[in-house]
């Protein structure tokens, strides 16, 4: 693997699991929900929609500044959405690499004011932070239930449909700080390919922290957002969809010949610079 432009914290904090798409984040609380067909994937209620757009107000005037601060987030490619904004309007899929808590917050701040959807763990959305997940946009995935997988495929297609932004992590998983780009899942393209919907590349890279970040904060990296020009599905199966996706990415993320193949095949960590994590890990903040 080369990396071309960035940094790369190799850091040993973080247990990341042997499988590429597997969860090391601990979700102690189960508040018992079941995502089954009467779920409401794509909550349109009043008093929901009213409570998100009171809390977008809030992360507007106050989370997106702090992006900028807790993360060092510097947004690139803007003008891409800018110049494609006709064609975004109609509804599209983000994608990127899945690399801190908070990744999803400057995803929105990139995107502002649009408000996406978010596919979501279900176990999040049963979890600690089940409210604040829902109200920026988490949906939750059903597993093992046939009937609820398909109305939760119906919601984001409508979701798409209606001219919303759905956002997907195709890793399939949060690993923090973590430099190469892992395997997608093809879902992502099912959904563009299924509404004919334009995925939109997004990649996360790092920069070294200063001294005062690095010595006093024990900050492990600062972050850059790099946004690409929207891949139009037709014409594509899901496979090539999603390597095309897959390989921009890595090219906003300034990697040459990534470790990891493009589409996922239950693929195992690939350890290049050690084979110890997450060292004195006591869960992420």
């Amino acid at each position: 693997m080369n990396i071309v432009n960035g940094y790369d914290p190799k850091t040993n904090k973080y247990p990341y699991p042997v499988d590429t798409d597997k969860h090391y984040l601990v979700v102690k609380k189960d508040n018992g929900l079941v995502f089954d067909k009467d779920y409401p994937y794509i909550d349109k209620s009043f008093w929901f929609n009213f409570m998100r757009r009171l809390i977008y107000v809030v992360i507007f005037l106050i989370v997106f500044p702090l992006t900028h601060i807790r993360l060092g987030l510097k947004i690139y490619g803007k003008n891409n959405l800018k110049k494609n904004k006709k064609l975004i309007k109609g509804g599209a899929i983000t994608m990127a690499n899945h690399v801190h808590m908070w990744d999803y917050l400057s995803v929105m701040n990139a995107v502002k004011p649009r408000r996406p959807y978010l596919f979501v763990w279900d176990k999040n959305i049963k979890g600690e932070m089940s409210f604040v997940i829902r109200m920026v946009g988490g949906v939750p995935i059903p597993e093992n239930d046939i009937e609820g997988s398909k109305a939760f495929t119906d919601a984001i297609c409508n979701a798409l449909n209606e001219g919303h932004l759905v956002h997907i992590y195709g890793e399939g998983s949060m690993w923090e700080y973590y430099r190469p780009i892992r395997p997608f899942k093809t879902g992502a393209a099912y959904y563009a390919i299924k509404t004919n919907k334009p995925i939109i590349p997004m990649a996360f890279s790092y920069r070294k922290p200063g001294w005062i970040r690095s010595k006093i904060f024990h900050q492990i990296a600062l972050f850059n957002l790099h946004i690409g020009e929207p891949i139009l599905p037709e014409g594509n199966s899901p496979e090539e969809l999603t390597k095309k996706v897959h390989e921009e990415i890595c090219r906003l993320a300034g990697i040459q010949n990534n470790l990891y193949n493009a589409i996922y095949h239950h693929d195992k960590r690939i350890d290049y610079y050690t084979s110890e994590y997450g060292i004195g890990y006591k869960g992420s903040k």
